[in-house]
């Protein structure tokens, strides 16, 4: 994998500009911040941004990948504003689910999630690199 950073840019906190990278490719669709019984345990924001990481770290575990094989996020979030108050509470959950990893991200702000309850969506991309295996 290998992190796209053109020279004299500004380096971008907490995400990447671009990822390039092969291998095996996951896609995981929108996850928002219910339990595998789809039921909510907070209406916090930043909590439900806690349990949509762990989310998408347990699909992960389904393809064998980990949070490091993450390329791309696309953050879908119902209020801006909540979102950027939020914002050091926020990395540190990353950081605690996922980890220093940071790929290529974009967020947007949405007038709602099709979940009522949902304050945050996150559409994950991930890539396992490929084996070599050698005689």
């Amino acid at each position: 994998m290998k992190f796209l950073q053109p020279q004299n840019w500004m380096r971008p906190r907490g995400y990447s500009n671009g990822v390039s990278t092969a291998g095996q490719q996951i896609f995981i669709s929108g996850m928002i911040g219910w339990d595998e019984q789809g039921q909510f345990h907070t209406d916090d924001f930043v909590g439900q941004v806690r349990q949509t990481l762990q989310n998408i770290v347990t699909v992960l575990q389904e393809a064998d990948a980990k949070p490091e094989h993450i390329v791309r996020m696309t953050w879908y979030v119902t209020n801006r504003a909540e979102y950027l108050a939020s914002s050091s509470k926020i990395g540190e959950a990353y950081r605690a689910i996922i980890g220093g990893h940071f790929p290529s991200m974009t967020a947007v702000q949405v007038v709602a999630l099709m979940e009522d309850r949902a304050k945050v969506e996150i559409e994950v991309t991930a890539v396992v690199p490929e084996i070599k295996e050698y005689e």
